[in-house]
């Protein structure tokens, strides 16, 4: 029996941006596609406060709810308060929801305190404008009254003497009497971090000079990288300015709550209970899909593109030579090229191990993605690029040489339209499924026939993870399923 779904739901409009070609017409606007809500499939995980409207209310009154039982006793009328953000958050849901919050907790802070200088400094990830491009579109300089600041990973450092030797923080982000972290357990690289201390990610991410970023990724890699972000805060130079985290809450069916505590180890343990029950089910079920091709299609780096709620550098490396992404028992699913055997590697053409992606991903559409960050494995599979204009701007990323190589030896092919590039990918891929990452929460938009094997399949899914996996899930990261601190609050 064929199911009817709703029309495909068209994303908002992308935010211009200098790391991308000019944007284009969103994928789910064309014909073919439908939408396909995430509670229909896990009634179970379809909890949010939060999805998409205009009415951000809802996010206010949690933030100012969690933040009735946090200690602010240390914070004085003549102190410095930063109040630190990072860009990635003005990604989720349009951004609003995050600039909702971080208002909120200052206000929060200059009521209860009595301190007005609270400065709202925002983290860029990896560039130099993504930081300037959210500031002006946010109207953050206007909203903050004029008291924020931006900073990266190439600004002045300043030394942190933690438990495993030297690591560099950036100053501007630490020079005040007290940090507050103002983040969001957006679970995005799941295959790299692995819920183990997520909500610590940002002090290497976002807070950290590029040498001490650099030893997160290239050094220890996500083996055993985790452990350097919680180093960072446990240090004194931390402990001595931190007051206390805020965290927006997510799951795949929008923004869940917001949380706060002045430990956040224990802030932790309940957001990644909560994340191994909710996004544990979606990635399971990216396992689960025989085959499929994959529309990038929401500016940023595509890797972070979400389709209910999960990015595509998830589906990209699920279900990947046997490897487990959430499985600690298991060597990890992303494998960088120097862990590997050299008789293991892929042609010297690409130097990337074509087995090291999900074997389900039959061919990727480009429709509009930002440059700037490596595609490790990816050109071992068809990539057709919507427009010859965004083709030649990714032959100019410096991040992935390759583009260039391979688009110049017509391996990495442009179409002039969308429509093109999905009639040439059919003929590739030989499968009509297709999910598009677009950005969306609390559905996906994707081909019928793609929504009738995920209906088909999300009973059996939810079943393993909750009578076999998250047991041992939990089990490995020390929590249970009675754990009262997890349980608390979610």
């Amino acid at each position: 029996m064929t199911v009817v779904y709703e029309q495909a739901i068209q994303p908002r409009l992308l935010m211009e941006s200098v790391y991308q070609s000019p944007p284009r017409r969103r994928a789910a606007a064309h014909p073919g596609f439908v939408s396909l809500a995430v509670g229909s499939l896990f009634p179970e995980i379809a909890e949010n406060i939060y999805c998409y409207g205009e009415d951000y209310s809802a996010i206010r009154r949690s933030t100012l709810q969690t933040l009735e039982n946090i200690d602010m006793d240390m914070i004085k009328p003549h102190h410095r308060v930063h109040l630190l953000a990072s860009e990635h958050g003005f990604s989720i849901l349009g951004g609003e929801p995050y600039r909702e919050m971080l208002a909120a907790i200052r206000e929060v802070i200059e009521e209860r305190t009595g301190c007005e200088n609270v400065y709202l400094g925002v983290a860029a990830y990896r560039g130099f404008r993504e930081t300037e491009e959210v500031i002006a579109a946010f109207g953050l300089d206007e909203l903050f009254e004029g008291k924020l600041f931006d900073f990266g990973p190439y600004d002045e450092g300043v030394a942190i003497e933690t438990e495993v030797g030297t690591l560099y923080g950036v100053k501007k982000a630490y020079d005040a009497d007290w940090i507050v972290h103002s983040y969001y357990d957006d679970p995005r690289e799941m295959y790299f971090h692995r819920f183990l201390g997520r909500s610590f990610k940002a002090f290497i991410m976002s807070y950290a000079r590029l040498e001490s970023r650099s030893a997160y990724h290239y050094s220890y890699k996500n083996r055993s990288c985790n452990f350097l972000p919680v180093a960072i805060f446990r240090s004194p130079f931390v402990q001595e300015r931190y007051a206390f985290s805020c965290i927006m809450r997510m799951s795949p069916a929008g923004i869940l709550t917001i949380d706060a505590d002045n430990d956040l180890f224990a802030l932790d343990r309940r957001i990644t209970r909560g994340q191994l029950e909710r996004y544990g089910k979606i990635q399971q079920l990216f396992e689960a899909i025989d085959e499929c091709i994959a529309v990038i299609d929401g500016g940023r780096w595509g890797y972070y593109v979400h389709a209910g709620g999960v990015t595509f550098g998830v589906y990209m490396f699920s279900n990947c030579s046997g490897r487990s992404i959430l499985d600690l028992d298991s060597a990890s699913a992303l494998m960088m090229i120097d862990e590997v055997p050299l008789e293991q590697r892929a042609n010297l053409a690409t130097g990337m191990l074509s087995e090291g992606i999900n074997p389900a991903l039959k061919a990727v559409v480009i429709n509009q993605q930002w440059a700037g960050i490596p595609f490790l494995n990816l050109f071992s599979k068809p990539i057709y690029i919507v427009g010859k204009d965004q083709l030649e701007y990714l032959k100019l990323d410096r991040a992935n040489p390759l583009f260039k190589d391979l688009g110049n030896l017509g391996l990495i092919k442009a179409a002039p339209d969308f429509e093109a590039a999905m009639k040439k990918v059919y003929r590739t891929a030989r499968t009509d499924k297709v999910l598009i990452f677009d950005g969306s929460f609390g559905h996906f938009n994707l081909s019928p026939s793609l929504a009738d094997e995920m209906v088909e399949k999300a009973p059996a899914v939810s079943m393993k993870v909750e009578d076999e996996l998250l047991p041992v899930w939990l089990s490995q990261r020390g929590l249970t399923l009675q754990d009262d601190d997890v349980r608390r609050r979610g």
